[in-house]
């Protein structure tokens, strides 16, 4: 079987799909495997690595498309890529199913059995080629590291000759997978950490890393059966920011990494919040390509409002490309191990597996996950 692995065009993609510790347990399972001359060379793998791991290099993007019998790419394809994609291939990347229904659509038309690997399901067992969790830890701890860059203070605590400097206080608002690293990344760096989400369960994961959890009553909340935090009601909303106003103003650093699967990001830090932070703090939106938490984040641009820093850097795994490619393509090969049959050197699409119905968007012509087909009363 041969799985193939063309390069990423999106710009300023420096990610990889596949790595060469990747290909050779690819390889070593007896698949064959090709790459794109250069795949890796933006993340610090050169193509010598990819060949002494077993793989075949290949200058033709168009052919890897053609005559992979599984595809692995890292971002969505265009859909002149899903036309050069042969009927009944395999092909596995981030899609962002739930906004791009033509790209879905023209899978389905092509014959194709797409994964998106957005949509693997958060069980124990499907962990380990949990994509969404291995590249939001990578963006909480980038987040933290450009806060520390663009802010005015340091972050930790010294004594000095001089007197004494205290520590910055860093509020991150959202505790999922990003939050909680970033609260880990602040913490080591020394400064005074402050989390908020609106799911209680989290209060007691904020405090065994050492920060403080900020309660704030909004009644009726909780989280999906995934783990990701529920809609609020606007008026749940409107409570939640008047209570983190008074937060903001007393923070050097806010980070916002609160999204909801599937949806545009709510509004979380708004024009009255930023008006109340001192000039020289910065403001870092992790949910920046979902909409954005920060009212007037402008996309992928750093911008300064009243001597405020405003962080909309976009893709911030992509900023530590060597270990975001190592976790992504760790993720990819757990998911063709799971499901390869290795007396017959194949990947096996076993539809009625929990994994495989979670993640597979078509199939045999038609859009077969139950998250994109329309409602039935």
């Amino acid at each position: 079987m041969k799985i193939t692995a063309p390069r990423e065009s999106h710009p300023g993609e420096n990610r990889a799909p596949l790595t060469p510790d990747a290909v050779a347990k690819l390889v070593k399972l007896g698949a064959q495997v090709e790459v794109e001359a250069g795949l890796g060379l933006a993340a610090g793998f050169p193509d010598e690595a990819y060949v002494k791991a077993g793989a075949t290099l290949s200058t033709d993007h168009n052919e890897l498309l053609i005559t992979g019998d599984i595809v692995l790419r890292l971002r969505k394809p265009t859909l002149a890529e899903i036309d050069k994609l042969k009927p009944g291939a395999i092909h596995a990347s981030l899609l962002d199913p739930f906004n791009e229904k033509e790209l879905v659509q023209k899978f389905a038309e092509k014959g194709v059995s797409a994964i998106s690997m957005e949509f693997i399901p958060r069980t124990t067992r499907a962990q380990k080629m949990d994509v969404l969790s291995s590249q939001a830890n990578l963006g909480g701890y980038e987040a933290v590291i450009l806060a520390a860059r663009y802010s005015n203070k340091i972050f930790p605590m010294m004594t000095t000759a001089a007197g004494t400097i205290l520590p910055a206080k860093v509020f991150i608002i959202g505790v999922g997978v990003a939050g909680l690293q970033a609260i880990a990344t602040a913490k080591r760096l020394g400064a005074k950490v402050t989390a908020y989400d609106t799911r209680p369960v989290v209060e007691e994961q904020v405090k065994s890393l050492g920060a403080q959890f900020l309660k704030i009553d909004i009644g009726e909340t909780g989280q999906t059966k995934d783990g990701y935090a529920k809609a609020l009601t606007e008026e749940q909303i409107q409570k939640q920011r008047e209570a983190m106003k008074k937060t903001c103003a007393d923070s050097d650093v806010v980070i916002s990494a609160a999204q909801v699967f599937g949806r545009k990001a709510p509004v979380l830090v708004t024009t009255e919040m930023l008006n109340a932070l001192r000039p020289g703090a910065v403001v870092v939106d992790l949910a920046v390509e979902t909409g954005g938490n920060v009212e007037g984040v402008v996309y992928d641009q750093v911008t300064d409002r009243n001597g405020v820093k405003i962080v909309g850097i976009a893709n911030l795994p992509g900023r530590v490309p060597l270990h975001a490619s190592q976790v992504y393509a760790a993720n990819l090969v757990a998911l063709v191990e799971e499901f390869w049959d290795k007396k017959e050197k194949t990947f096996v699409l076993k539809l009625d597996d929990e994994i495989i119905k979670g993640c597979l968007v078509t199939h045999g012509g038609k859009v077969v996950n139950e998250k994109l087909l329309p409602k039935t009363s």
